[in-house]
């Protein structure tokens, strides 16, 4: 049993623990246990992964490598490991899956079957993070990807049918052009001793002899397979349906989380195994995921739904992951790491908050909402810390993510691609604009509606997620060095 496994069996345990639950006392202990031990184990691998890298500080391959044959004739392997990027991955995960599961407490209806399908979500995104089988890869992307229909159609709010419906047709074509570029990489891959080709990604970066004209089609369809899920223009929308009819905690793993498969599979697959392509044909997706970051940006000033503004926000948040990719350099690959964490722990801050606020007003619609600061100070407080991480203040994670990626970006000697650095700049002027838009309008102000002025403020279960996301926001505003360098050092 390799450690990394465990990720995969702890929800495995959980999902066969809820079965027996016969009420929703029963349903919340085994949920709680299981992200506390998801917790535990991601906090434990970082320290084993600073003790490894301390002992072997020079080596460029993966720690806690482990593969067993899983299909000999395709030579499909459970093959797993983990270097600094993928940690932070998991640890990103456990957060937002300990956090959502007390943003979730009082789910209704169906808390048992919410949360077996929520963990079978988990399932797939914490093996996709481990793996280095690009097939084992694929099929925990298609784990993490299923459920969402089920989560949103079920739970979900407003037009909830349509979404998740919406969502699952676009992200399975996505996955269809992913499957065919994945293949194409298999089938032109280094073939082993037993005269097999191989899905190792080590193996297939190692060797660097798929030819150029295969890189350029299965580049673009890697690349746009993974960056549907990235929310990728002309691919995003549905990503705002999606996010505006999920339930609180399938939005905050959604956004915080399952998008960021969709950054790590285009650097790990389409950049690291495709790197003649990707050089050769960048400009076109630097175009598009320029428009995405500025586009995203503008679609969320003209919003008055609360989860549409978060979520158009996360269109902009994500181009800039994948624009920061495609810069090809070590200092803007590390600001998109640091920005799959930031925008991954701010923006499930964001559902979080709007979840618990809407719970309460019973509207998302800001122009129904004001004066919430005098009513519940405590989530108005960490509604305003999570807008100034989204907007770039110094201190909080946002800053430290986003001016990495710019100067990263700029550093290209390429005027194209500084051109397109300068537009993606201008994204934080107008994020500015419409996070102090709703925050002015929402939390200051007259109360609009007298019945708010009986409303409460967080309880003891709501506090312990929203706290824990704050801590962490501002924990990575404040000390982003040792991720920085856990990134870098193995960007290769």
């Amino acid at each position: 049993m390799n450690f990394l496994s465990l990720f995969v069996l702890v929800p495995v345990l959980m999902v066969l623990g809820f079965i027996p639950c016969k009420n929703i006392q029963q349903v919340r202990t085994v949920a709680v246990v299981g992200a506390v031990i998801e917790m535990i184990l991601a906090v434990a691998l970082i320290f084993m992964f600073f003790a490894a890298r301390e002992a072997d500080p020079n080596s460029p391959m993966l720690f806690y490598n482990d593969s067993i044959v899983w299909f000999k004739s395709l030579n499909i392997r459970y093959a797993v490991g983990v270097d600094g990027i993928s940690v932070l991955m998991i640890l990103l995960t456990a957060i937002i899956i300990f956090t959502g599961t007390f943003a979730s407490w009082n789910m209704k209806p169906l808390p048992k079957d919410f949360f077996i399908w929520l963990t079978l979500l988990s399932i797939g995104v914490y093996g996709f993070f481990i793996t280095v089988d690009m097939f084992t890869m694929f099929f925990f992307y298609e784990i993490a990807l299923i459920p969402m229909y089920l989560l949103i159609g079920l739970w979900g709010t407003g037009r909830k049918e349509y979404s998740a419906m919406k969502l699952t047709l676009m992200l399975m074509g996505g996955s269809a052009f992913l499957l065919v570029g994945v293949f194409g990489i298999y089938w032109f891959s280094p073939i082993d001793a037993n005269g097999q080709h191989t899905f190792d990604m080590l193996k297939i970066a190692a060797d660097n002899t798929i030819p150029v004209s295969v890189q350029r089609w299965a580049f673009p369809l890697t690349f746009l397979g993974f960056g549907v899920l990235g929310a990728l223009f002309p691919f995003h929308t549905w990503s705002p349906d999606g996010h505006a009819s999920a339930p609180t905690a399938v939005s905050m793993l959604h956004a915080g989380v399952l998008m960021k498969l969709g950054g790590y599979g285009c650097f790990r697959i389409a950049m690291n195994l495709l790197p003649d392509a990707a050089n050769e044909l960048s400009w076109i997706f630097i175009i598009l995921t320029g428009i995405s970051v500025v586009y995203g940006a503008f679609g969320a000033i003209s919003q008055n739904d609360l989860k549409y503004i978060n979520a158009y926000s996360s269109v902009s948040h994500c181009g800039l992951v994948l624009f920061a990719i495609l810069m090809m350099n070590t200092t803007a690959t590390t600001g998109a790491v640091m920005q799959m964490l930031s925008h991954g722990l701010m923006t499930a801050l964001f559902f979080a908050l709007i979840g618990m606020i809407y719970g309460r007003t019973h509207t998302r619609d800001i122009r129904e909402l004001g004066g919430l600061m005098k009513i519940m100070p405590f989530l108005a407080v960490a509604y305003v810390i999570a807008g100034m991480a989204s907007l770039g203040l110094p201190g909080l994670s946002g800053f430290v993510a986003e001016m990495t990626i710019f100067v990263g970006a700029f550093q290209h000697p390429d005027m194209f691609h500084r051109v397109f650095t300068i537009m993606a700049c201008a994204s934080i002027v107008i994020t500015a604009v419409y996070i102090l838009k709703v925050v002015g309008k929402i939390l200051y102000g007259p109360v609009i509606d007298d019945h708010h002025l009986e409303l409460t403020d967080a309880v003891w279960h709501e506090k312990i997620a929203v706290v824990g996301l704050v801590v962490c926001v501002a924990g990575m505003g404040l000390f982003p060095g040792w991720i920085s360098n856990l990134i870098s050092a193995y960007l290769h």
